[in-house]
């Protein structure tokens, strides 16, 4: 982290304390969020993403379950008036991720619940609030509303939530200058394209949050369509967004930046790209799966009413993942470092971890993250040994910010990444070799990884092989003598059943279909351990990972043993039950 870094933190902070000072006086608010407010929706949009209907009926019993915590409401009482269990739960709630599963219960008992919730808040909350006013919750609450269209806002009482969804609206565009320059600053200004257009609001309103929205694309689109924080499921969300504002603006006829148009393009190429068999996103750097049924409405939009067809690219050099794909087979590896500045508050400590599906099933995978889970959850599986790769000394590849005014002040940034990663792809009539390496490791222990994968043309065999090596420059180690504690993690899907062979060298994986795959290794006894996967959102799921240890020696090339450990996954046949 620079001086520069700091300065730009410490100066977004001063501006957001400021702004939140000033809103904190009635008559500024009465100032600067006034305006005439709208009567009716001038366009009604349409929500690609649908709620879900068993989380809602929990809801309508008195369990709200946000960001891994559990609220329960007694009757006559109002989540509003209760301790929230943390801030997170308290963002959630105050940010109405909970309102599209309410409403996906699609009868009159639960719409009259949205609608008395919200009125409840906007009595306690509507005037101010410094966490239900904060620029990431305020955005996140102008987008549910305004999707939520019909049911919220229309009705004799919807004059009152018109009025305040325009106050908030107007707050969002005076904030959106001193909203972190992350995804933050593009969800706001996505929120705030989209009401505006929905509610009718001034031109001059609307034009402000074009601009923003296209200065924020513009910056963390990337030209191959991933997102500047590497996180998959970060940019189909932002594709799902685009599509939503894109089909509101055709339905009012209303005009969007070119920028919004190019953006669906690139976005929608990188979303396929990173979608494994049976529609889940590859979940790295903070992503999980995915919406499925989202993504496929949202490439349909992009394609004109259809989902694009044709070869999916396999290179992705800006975003750093190469995939390899062969008769249904498919691998998705993490080939950079993390992302700079503000987008690697999330990051994860992944370089050359990689997902593995076949057979139409996920088979090898990350532990993965949804913010449907608990905070004490959020650092484990940040950590290289909650990815399928090496890991020496039981240390990660990049190394987080640790606790003190820094992280206070910028967030749970990565200090050091294992930045220089390099990679070579090669495509023959045999399959595909990628090759590549970093030196996360050198600095503290001396020593470089690298790793190669090759996937066979016919999809059935897909091999590999970690090497641990001193760099020549580096010279002689100071002591030849030590070893160096290694693991090698393949996280299986939690679908996925583990057997080990009589002698611990492979191990038999069945998968749904009953399809069998044998992993091999030549780098001594393998074992199987607990694992957890959650990038399918709450509940955790139990795992389970294949281990393959070792003690590698402080110098030599990677390319003998017990320096270097080859492992294979080999398609079997059926051989289980469905």
């Amino acid at each position: 982290m620079t001086p520069a870094d700091i300065a730009a933190a410490l100066g977004r902070r001063v501006h957001q304390e400021a702004s939140d000072f000033a809103n904190a006086f009635a008559p500024y608010r009465a100032l600067a969020l006034g305006g005439r407010a709208p009567q009716a929706l001038a366009v009604t949009p349409r929500a690609l993403a649908r709620g879900d209907k068993a989380h809602g009926a929990a809801m309508l019993a008195g369990r709200f379950v946000l960001a891994g915590e559990t609220l329960q409401v007694e009757a006559g009482d109002s989540p509003w008036d209760l301790p929230a269990p943390s801030r997170r739960f308290a963002e959630a709630l105050h940010g109405f991720a909970w309102l599209p599963d309410l409403l996906a219960v699609d009868d009159q008992e639960a719409r009259a619940a949205a609608r008395t919730l919200t009125d409840d808040w906007i009595a306690r909350f509507g005037a101010w609030n410094f966490v239900s006013w904060a620029p990431g919750v305020l955005a996140a609450r102008v987008r549910a509303w305004t999707l939520a269209g019909a049911a919220l806002l229309t009705g004799e009482e919807a004059p009152g939530r018109l009025k305040s969804l325009a106050r908030q609206c107007r707050r969002l565009a005076r904030v959106l200058p001193v909203t972190p320059a992350d995804r933050t600053r593009l969800d706001a200004a996505l929120s705030l394209s989209l009401a505006a257009m929905c509610l009718g609001l001034p031109g001059r309103l609307q034009t402000r949050a074009g601009a923003a929205l296209e200065a924020a694309l513009k910056a963390q689109i990337l030209p191959d369509g991933g997102h500047a924080s590497r996180n998959p499921e970060a940019a189909a969300d932002i594709l799902i967004a685009l599509c939503e504002l894109d089909a509101a603006a055709a339905a009012g006829a209303a005009p969007l930046p070119g920028e919004v148009r190019r953006s669906i393009d690139r976005l929608s190429g990188f979303v396929r790209f990173s979608r494994l068999p049976g529609g889940a996103l590859a979940g790295f750097h903070g992503g999980g799966e995915g919406d499925g049924r989202a993504m496929d409405a949202a490439l349909a939009h992009a394609g004109g009413g259809k989902a694009p067809a044709g070869k999916v690219f396999n290179v992705a050099p800006h975003a750093g993942y190469h995939r390899a794909e062969a008769a249904g087979s498919v691998v998705i590896m993490d080939a950079a470092g993390p992302p700079p500045g503000l987008h690697g508050a999330d990051t994860h400590a992944s370089a050359l971890a990689f997902e593995f599906a076949a057979s139409g099933a996920r088979i090898v995978v990350s532990c993965g993250w949804s913010p449907d889970h608990g905070v004490r959850w959020r650092e484990a599986v940040r950590a290289t040994a909650a990815h399928s790769a090496l890991t020496l000394e039981e240390t990660s590849s990049a190394r987080l910010l640790g606790p003190g005014w820094r992280r206070d002040l910028t967030g749970p940034r990565i200090a050091h990444g294992p930045d220089p990663v390099k990679v070579r792809r090669n495509e023959e009539e045999l399959g595909v070799w990628l090759e590549a390496s970093h030196d996360g490791y050198r600095k503290a222990f001396g020593m470089s990884l690298r790793r190669r994968i090759f996937l066979a043309m016919d999809g059935a065999d897909m091999r590999g092989e970690d090497g641990l090596f001193r760099p020549v420059e580096d010279g002689p180690p100071d002591n030849p003598e030590a070893r160096l504690r290694f693991a090698i993690r393949f996280h299986l899907h939690p679908d996925v059943r583990a057997s080990l062979s009589r002698d611990s060298m492979s191990a038999l994986l069945v998968l749904p279909s009953g399809d069998g795959w044998r992993f091999r290794t030549d780098g001594g006894p393998v074992r199987l351990d607990r694992s957890v996967y959650l990038a399918a959102g709450a509940p955790p799921r139990r795992s389970t990972q294949l281990v393959v240890s070792g003690e590698a020696e402080p110098f030599g090339g990677g390319e003998r043993p017990p320096n270097r450990v080859r492992w294979a996954f080999q398609r079997l046949g059926r051989v289980g039950a469905a």
